[in-house]
């Protein structure tokens, strides 16, 4: 009855977050997608661009607002040596194949590459601006991989990753969205589109050039991952999102429906994800930086950086191992995929702390990854340091270990999970028995469990 009475109150849930987003897709193809992207759980991202060689905030530094901090410098000269970058870029150490490598070691799923961020430089092959990796004014242009995008899509392609670009739909650097006749006082378009439309239209026509560029030069991509949701129509529109878009509030509508199709031209199952411009264009949400407290009622993922910084920052602070696994975890028990940033440095390579990461999660993930993929949630989610995943007929309770602690001979479930019998650890001989009680389980342990992170019991 506990069960039933769950999923009557996830259907209501559900129903009522639909109602709240502006036409859901309905379309099978994608809805299928989605839930076979549901199954991958755990992805990559990388912030890259030519800001790794100031070791600054990806793209926001040229923002004009008031919580950016350039320490003190002056910010005309500030914004133009920052747009110089491009001559300087010059990644020689950039090794794609080894990146995927390390990335399906870590046990990832999906990757999701910054193609151009809100300063509007482009790391792949685009005919629509001279400001990109490939043009003859970035030192790079030289190099066989100038195409930066186009290599990262081949190298991850080829160790079957599941391939998404992300596009800023915000171009700081054009000069039809931040136009130089006026000052720009925030992150917003500096003109009235309505007072201006041919202009704003030869914005909207270069987004979605880049954009095709994006979903038909590269082979069957699967995810269009678009940020800058102050870009976003009318309707989409609450006074939260409004404050997005500044002192003066114009709308940015860049025509979704028109960009969607074309995306979807070539690529009839691609998923497309509007971030924060709910409905039809936004086949998943993206908690950023965050963990919801329970499961949300629709797709999602949990966008976060590795160190404290999504770009590359030398003195960066890194999490631990295990409080990423534990992340993982917790967001997969709640129904989500875990999308893990790192940023790449100035000459093309992954931070050395990064790439331990990766090596000690991959570890883990080899061990108790059935416990991860594929997976649904499983009432009651989260119990203390107890979190369930279910797949199939197999139930799995994952105890999540403190830094350096060693698992307790009894572990306590307090929830009835059903008629469940036995029980084994994954990746241990180490014996353990189920035991039922009034309000739950115990597991008793007999053996030494020499495992890191969190521990998998497989539930009979």
């Amino acid at each position: 009855m506990k069960k039933l009475f769950f999923a009557i109150l996830l259907i209501i849930g559900f129903t009522a977050s639909a109602q709240n987003l502006a036409e859901p897709e309905t379309d099978p193809v994608i809805t299928d997608r989605i839930a076979q992207w549901q199954d991958l759980k755990f992805g990559f991202m990388m912030h890259w661009g030519m800001y790794a060689q100031w070791g600054v905030v990806e793209s926001w530094s040229i923002c004009n607002e008031d919580w950016i901090n350039r320490n003190g410098a002056n910010y005309i000269q500030y914004k133009a040596d920052y747009q110089a970058l491009n001559t300087t870029f010059n990644p020689t150490k950039f090794n794609p194949d080894q990146w995927a490598a390390l990335a399906k070691e870590a046990g990832m799923k999906y990757v999701v590459f910054t193609t151009k961020h809100h300063d509007g430089f482009c790391m792949y092959d685009t005919k629509e601006t001279a400001y990109s990796t490939v043009d003859p004014s970035c030192p790079f242009s030289e190099n066989e991989k100038a195409d930066i995008t186009g290599a990262i899509v081949e190298a991850f392609r080829n160790q079957g990753f599941w391939t998404g670009l992300y596009f800023s739909k915000a171009d700081w650097h054009h000069p039809d969205y931040w136009a130089e006749q006026w000052a720009t006082p925030d992150r917003n378009v500096n003109y009235d589109p309505q007072k201006y439309p041919e202009r704003w239209q030869s914005f909207c026509d270069f987004t979605y050039n880049q954009i095709r560029e994006l979903t038909h030069n590269y082979g069957d991509i699967d995810i269009l991952w678009l940020d800058g949701g102050w870009v976003r129509p009318e309707y989409s529109l609450n006074d939260e999102y409004r404050s997005w878009l500044g002192c003066k509030g114009y709308i940015q509508d860049i025509d979704m429906p028109k960009i969607a199709a074309m995306a979807r031209e070539n690529n009839p199952d691609l998923i497309i994800v509007d971030r924060t411009v709910h409905g039809k264009y936004e086949n998943y949400q993206t908690p950023e930086q965050q963990v919801p407290d329970t499961l949300l009622p629709f797709p999602w993922e949990t966008c976060m950086s590795m160190g404290d910084s999504w770009s590359y920052v030398e003195t960066d602070n890194y999490k631990s191992t295990n409080k990423i696994v534990h992340l993982l975890v917790d967001v997969v028990a709640k129904g989500g995929n875990y999308l893990l940033n790192v940023g790449p440095s100035p000459e093309g390579e992954l931070p050395p702390t990064a790439v331990e990461r990766m090596h000690e999660i991959g570890k883990w993930m080899k061990i108790n990854g059935e416990a991860i993929y594929g997976t649904r949630p499983f009432y009651p989610y989260c119990d203390g340091k107890v979190r369930f995943t279910q797949k199939d007929k197999r139930v799995y309770a994952i105890y999540l270990l403190d830094e350096g602690e060693s698992l307790p001979d009894t572990v306590k479930i307090n929830a009835d999970l059903g008629g469940f019998k036995k029980t084994r650890i994954l990746g241990s001989k180490a014996k353990a028995k189920l035991q039922k009680t009034s309000d739950g389980y115990l597991i008793n342990i007999n053996g030494d469990v020499n495992l890191e992170h969190a521990v998998v019991f497989e539930l009979k």
